[in-house]
């Protein structure tokens, strides 16, 4: 989707889909495994909140205004791969949307490395039964 159908999609007039009066946030996973330095860590951050954006713009854009228009509330935790790969298949289970970044491997990790996964957005009480047993970053 190119810049101007998101944009689109977020001034167009809303559909009628439900959406829960609750709080909503995006949860983003650090894989600690890898020890990325800081700037590692909020360049893969950034690109797993934008392509989460995206992806819920084009499969659920009345849950992503209501993030939006709620703060867009964001929380980063930590944890191990094997840990992250169970939350990931966990969340679809629940139908929450993931996006997965691997890094290119051009600077401090090798390539493919997973380095974060985002969960949602979606209501926090969904993702807090997801991740709510993590340490924050």
């Amino acid at each position: 989707m190119g810049l101007r159908s998101f944009i689109h999609r977020l001034t167009a007039p809303k559909s009628s889909d439900f959406v829960p009066n609750a709080s909503f946030k995006l949860v983003l996973v650090i894989n600690n495994d890898l020890k990325m330095g800081k700037g590692k860590i909020a360049a893969q951050s950034g690109h797993a909140s934008v392509s989460a954006t995206l992806k819920m713009g084009s499969s659920k854009p009345n849950l992503l205004d209501a993030w939006l228009t709620s703060g867009q509330k964001k929380v980063c935790l930590k944890t191990t791969h094997d840990e992250l790969l169970k939350l990931e298949s966990e969340a679809g289970k629940l139908g929450i949307q993931t996006v997965r970044i691997n890094d290119a491997g051009k600077t401090q990790i090798p390539s493919g490395s997973l380095t974060v996964i985002a969960f949602g957005p979606a209501q926090d009480g969904e993702l807090e039964q997801l991740t709510g047993h993590l340490k924050l970053l």
